[in-house]
């Protein structure tokens, strides 16, 4: 087998696992960071978040925790869905 060969049929398909693993993460990270981004002004979930706890309102942070939430759950089962329809045999 050429070099090439060995990596997209050898390597490529081994790693892939772990590359969809770390994509899984950095997508869940992603999510949180963009809800804290709203203490700096980059709006988004987070501003229902950070006014509710200026205004100790639990139905306003919840308004925000709760669909940001929902949305990294969502993210993180379609990923693993995908993850698992390319797994190698």
């Amino acid at each position: 087998m050429t070099a090439g060969q060995i990596l997209f049929r050898v390597r490529f398909p081994l790693a892939l696992s772990v590359i969809l693993a770390g994509i899984r993460t950095a997508t869940i990270i992603t999510i949180g960071v963009a809800t804290i981004a709203a203490e700096i002004g980059a709006g988004g979930l987070g501003t229902f978040i950070f006014r509710g706890v200026a205004l100790v309102s639990d139905a306003l942070i919840l308004a925000g925790a709760i669909p940001a939430a929902l949305l990294a759950l969502a993210a993180d089962f379609l990923l693993g869905l995908l993850e698992r329809r390319l797994r190698v045999a």
